[in-house]
């Protein structure tokens, strides 16, 4: 068994994690003032936020051209893969897993997983590059599959955005009702929902200080339930100096948590805003198989 990896742009994994791994990227596309730009290949992050800075249309987001994914398929098959696992952003966000689902039903020249991580960002690509790994080492697809499970399962987030109005507008927000009035001075509170895997507001802040503290507090109380090894990131939205001061404090309040820094980049950002923030963790999958 040869077994390809493949995911979408929204993991944001470096050059280097893509290269060494042998990963296949597909480009999401962003649209923003009627011009269509492919996430890491077209538009870096700081093209895009600078263009939304100033953009006359509200920017948009839309799936890849499905020909082009199973053209990709194709030739890893032609390559000698005969098993493809293609891990993608949640389906609560977008539809394209269940069109590569679809799409692939009929799909002869190998076995193409395609698999929900039920996430995005770089949390999405920890899967991403766990999968590669035991693909590399030669872990057959079951085994993959049950280990993305496993891990998938320990994802924890939560986002702290300016305003709801990129997520309402797109409608990527599920609870909007009862948070979208009044917020010049609100920092609203996100999440991904355990059970419905939807975005869903569930706190309003008055200030962005207390907006990290009570964060912190939910990730403090989120690690004293659970008997495995963590590893966190703070991503952020073209805001890397306060990335690195949060970081920072965190790494001190938390010292047995290694964090890295992350970002969203114009697919997620386009829906969460410039400035948004984050504290993402899941099983540090390397300490656990020591």
């Amino acid at each position: 068994m040869k077994i390809a990896i493949v995911t979408d742009s929204t993991a944001y994994l470096s050059a280097d994690q893509i290269a060494d791994n042998h990963i296949k990227i597909i480009p999401i596309p962003v649209i923003l003032d009627g011009n269509v730009y492919d996430e890491g290949k077209d538009i870096t992050s700081a093209e895009y936020y600078a263009k939304l800075r100033t953009a006359k249309t509200f920017p948009s987001t839309s799936q890849p051209p499905l020909g082009e994914v199973l053209k990709l398929y194709e030739n890893l098959a032609n390559e000698g893969y005969d098993t493809i696992i293609s891990i993608h952003l949640a389906a609560t966000i977008s539809g394209f897993v269940e069109t590569l689902r679809g799409a692939v039903a009929d799909f002869k020249p190998a076995h193409v997983i395609v698999y929900d991580s039920q996430i995005t960002v770089i949390l999405m690509g920890e899967l991403v590059l766990t999968a590669a790994k035991m693909a590399a080492a030669g872990a057959d697809a079951d085994s993959i599959i049950k280990t993305l499970d496993q891990l998938r399962a320990t994802l924890g987030e939560y986002f702290i955005v300016n305003d709801l109005q990129n997520l309402v507008r797109g409608g990527r927000l599920s609870n909007a009702a009862g948070f979208i009035g009044g917020m010049l001075k609100i920092k609203p509170l996100l999440t991904f929902d355990e059970e419905s895997d939807k975005i869903v507001a569930f706190e309003k802040i008055r200030s962005l200080k207390k907006a990290y503290s009570r964060v912190e507090t939910l990730f403090g109380e989120a690690l004293a339930q659970v008997d495995y090894p963590v590893k966190a990131w703070v991503i952020h939205a073209n805001d890397p100096e306060a990335a690195a001061a949060w970081r920072a404090d965190l790494e001190a309040k938390f010292p047995n948590v290694p964090f890295e820094t992350s970002y969203f980049g114009p697919v997620i950002g386009t829906h969460l805003g410039e400035k948004a923030i984050a504290i993402a963790w899941m099983q540090d999958y390397a300490k656990t198989e020591k």
